[in-house]
């Protein structure tokens, strides 16, 4: 189960400037729990967690060309902050 809570880390400007808190952004599974997602850093990561906040975030509206038009499905962001001094590396692009 550790393996299907962290979806993916979301790399925007918003998360990059939180790195400097040592706060890493991730989307995770809609039915994780704030235990399992600080399980799965820990575990994943090698990190010691402080804290997770979550948020539930709906789908948007998308339309297409013609009277179809559709939603994204929901999905749920966490705020995991570490222990100072650490750090979470995953792959950033170069500059």
């Amino acid at each position: 189960m550790t393996m299907n809570v962290l979806v993916r880390p979301l790399v925007t400007e918003r998360s990059t400037l939180l790195k400097a808190q040592d706060k890493y952004v991730f989307e995770v599974a809609t039915r994780a729990t704030k235990g399992q997602i600080r399980e799965a850093v820990e575990k994943v990561f090698r990190v010691e967690v402080t804290a997770v906040n979550t948020m539930n975030n709906k789908g948007k509206l998308r339309r297409r060309m013609g009277p179809r038009a559709g939603f994204q499905p929901d999905w749920k962001k966490a705020v995991v902050t570490i222990k100072k001094g650490q750090e979470i590396k995953f792959a950033e692009p170069k500059a």
